[in-house]
């Protein structure tokens, strides 16, 4: 099987590549990137692509690595057992299977998402090397010994909030998404938007890339603020002369809500608009 993308999800012949390369050597496939560039979504497309079934593990702070093992519910066994419950005299009845467990026990291959790693603590990585590794773990209150039927396809993602460590980094294939050019984005807003006027994209496009390229922005608009602000373009029936022959001291556009996501932003764009309203007099 080889992955080339779907009609959903533009894939760059890099993002292609390292896809496959990782089907190939049986690893990780580590994804990072800027926030809003489809690092999930990819997940969803792969496992659509090869016709396999996603799970999804998404990851937050409080999130421990042995949670995507299992997690033995002790509290519910003292109440099973202050109540008399036939139930109690089986721990196995208190084990409640992980993601992880779940991508190993299944009867064909999955797909297996582990979503924004980074935001785990540091030792997240580390406490799942041997199981990605090896594809294996034990249950310490029973003592079973769980091996993976399947190899599942493994893509994990991170935003680089924080550095992973060495000996996890040498456990997968890595790739870096880079923020798609003018014609690749382009490419997703025809999959997105089939039916768009091409004169409202270039000139969407032409704003969103302006906006980008000014420094010291705090969040600069990816690619799914950018298909949210053209939504809001085609509901609002915003006309294209609009955006034409938008007056060059407005520097913020309209419906600008949907790119930019902090008062910081905003006000160094006015400010912006401020200083070539006075450059103009």
């Amino acid at each position: 099987m080889k992955f080339e993308g779907t009609e959903r999800y533009v894939a760059t012949d890099d993002l292609r590549m390292a896809v496959n390369a990782a089907a190939t050597l049986q690893r990780p496939l580590l994804i990072k990137g800027e926030p809003g560039t489809g690092k999930t979504m990819l997940a969803e497309e792969v496992a659509t692509a090869f016709g396999k079934k996603l799970l999804r593990w998404h990851v937050k702070s409080t999130t421990k690595a042995q949670q995507g093992l299992y997690e033995y519910d002790a509290v519910s066994r003292l109440r099973d057992s202050q109540l008399g419950d036939d139930r109690v005299h089986d721990i196995a009845n208190y084990i409640r299977k992980g993601m992880l467990w779940e991508a190993f026990d299944a009867d064909e291959q999955v797909v297996l998402l582990i979503d924004e790693i980074d935001k785990a603590d540091i030792e997240f990585p580390n406490d799942l090397l041997v199981e990605l590794d090896k594809m294996e773990f034990s249950v310490y209150e029973t003592g079973e010994r769980v091996v993976a039927k399947h190899r599942p396809i493994i893509i994990i993602t991170s935003n680089n909030e924080k550095e992973l460590p060495d000996a996890f980094l040498r456990r997968c294939f890595f790739h870096y998404i880079n923020f798609p050019s003018a014609e690749t984005m382009k490419q997703i807003v025809d999959v997105h938007f089939p039916t768009i006027q091409k004169d409202l994209v270039n000139e969407a496009l032409e704003i969103f890339f302006q906006v980008r390229d000014i420094n010291g922005l705090k969040k600069k608009p990816s690619t799914s603020e950018l298909i949210d602000w053209l939504k809001l373009l085609l509901a609002d029936n915003i006309p294209v002369d609009l955006l034409q022959n938008r007056d060059s001291s407005e520097a913020i556009p309209p419906l600008y809500g949907a790119l930019l996501k902090n008062e910081q932003d905003v006000h160094m764009l006015q400010r912006l608009a401020f200083m070539a309203r006075r450059e103009n007099r």
